[in-house]
């Protein structure tokens, strides 16, 4: 009975954490939107936008670790240099991927619609493909290359059906390819620059957004936002400053939900709850903005969806199989 209970509390657990990630994800999605392209915020400013929201991650991690020098048995933060030379030399190229991944994110969020997000920055996992095998050398399997062009072929048909539907953001749709990109160059170098923090997601986490509000303050002023800012009508509001406080923290918090839902349950079936989140938003955003799509723009969601879903799987089998290798290698 006692050991029912426990699993029983186990899978509890889990789906709480799923839940949270879905609902943060979701809401950190809408959110941005709002902030973005909303004509209740009228801003038009997503560099500042971007900028303020790793504002707030600094100060949240900065505050989580005061609090666990207090707290040290609940709360576990490294403690971090992060203007030591060799420290900027290792962390500060990767920083500046995260910069751009994050920047282009939220630009091709603020030209497309939240129910087309997804399938505008789907090709992350084409160009893991590719850049694995140009930056790494190493080869992918034909069911996986198989894929990757299911992928790019649902893409392509959702650039169309936009296309149809006069709802295609040309720019919005580039900033989503080049979002794609920078997540995949982002992705292949933070594994090589793991080793720099001891392996410290957190502390990463605080080095990237450091040097990114650094990083945006030359990219605001080239592209004049500082001006927009500086006239903008509503700066002295504290609506504006609660939604882009609010808007920063789920920011930080999808972080942190992504790394618990990894830790509790495993990269696959992080893979495949994030995508059928995916499949939500898009449903979500299609009610909530009262948007008729056709049936091939539903069929090239679909394909991009179940295509990474079966490459998330593919690789899965592939990396167990490897290591089961590798493990008889090492007892032989």
């Amino acid at each position: 009975m006692p050991l029912e209970k426990g699993l029983a509390s186990k899978y509890m657990y889990i789906t709480f954490v799923i839940a949270a990630y879905w609902v943060v994800s979701i809401l950190t999605v809408f959110m941005n939107k709002a902030l973005l392209s909303s004509d209740t915020v009228n801003l038009d400013a997503p560099l500042f936008v971007t900028w303020f929201q790793c504002l707030v991650s600094v100060v949240i991690c900065v505050t989580l670790h005061k609090m666990s020098k207090w707290f040290p048995d609940y709360i576990n933060i490294a403690d971090g240099s992060p203007f030591k030379r060799d420290t900027l030399k290792k962390v500060l190229p990767l920083s500046i991927l995260f910069t751009a991944m994050i920047a282009t994110n939220n630009l091709c969020l603020k030209y497309v619609g939240v129910a087309f997000y997804y399938v505008g920055r789907s090709l992350t996992t084409v160009f893991n493909v590719a850049f694995t095998y140009i930056l790494l050398g190493q080869t992918t399997s034909l069911k996986c290359i198989a894929c990757c062009a299911a992928i790019i072929a649902g893409f392509w048909l959702g650039v169309d059906q936009e296309h149809v539907a006069g709802s295609l953001s040309v720019l919005g749709t580039l900033f989503g390819v080049l979002g794609s990109l920078s997540l995949s160059l982002y992705s292949i170098r933070m594994k090589q620059t793991l080793p720099v923090v001891n392996q410290d997601i957190w502390l990463l986490s605080y080095y990237n957004n450091l040097y990114s509000i650094i990083i945006f303050i030359p990219l605001m002023i080239i592209s004049g936002e500082h001006t927009t800012v500086y006239n903008y009508e509503k700066l002295g509001h504290p609506l504006f400053w609660t939604a882009m406080t609010i808007g920063g923290v789920f920011g930080f918090a999808i972080g942190y939900f992504t790394a618990l839902q990894i830790k509790v349950t495993s990269p696959l079936t992080h893979n495949v709850s994030g995508t059928a989140k995916a499949c939500a938003q898009t449903v979500l955003a299609t009610y909530w903005f009262n948007e008729k799509k056709s049936f091939l723009w539903w069929l090239s969601n679909t394909v991009v969806l179940t295509a990474s879903a079966f490459y998330a799987r593919i690789r899965q089998l592939e990396l167990s199989k490897e290591y089961k290798i590798e493990t008889q290698q090492l007892k032989v």
